[in-house]
């Protein structure tokens, strides 16, 4: 049963620090606009001081928003199909 293997949402800690301890910039991004996959660094960022907007390089749809507030980080990746990070001993 399905019912069976949920457990809080709690339990995924280890799941994302393992994550996002990495460097996001060589992750690869595929934009919902166009399809293009490439790394994350490659995108065109547009930056202010509350926060970014990452643009697809092939068709300017915007990919992600990033914003800080003095407590919380947002990241919205909505403009992505899929974001993959790499987890080799390289990465």
């Amino acid at each position: 049963r399905i019912s069976d293997s949920v457990i809080d949402g709690n339990a995924a800690a280890g799941l994302f620090s393992e994550v996002f301890a990495r460097d996001v910039t060589v992750a690869q991004a595929t934009c919902v606009g166009c399809g293009r996959t490439a790394s994350v660094g490659t995108l065109h960022m547009y930056a202010q001081e509350m926060g970014a907007v990452l643009r697809c390089p092939g068709c300017q749809g915007v990919v992600m928003r990033m914003a800080r507030t003095t407590t919380h980080m947002w990241i919205d990746a909505t403009g992505s199909r899929s974001i993959v990070i790499p987890l080799g001993p390289d990465a």
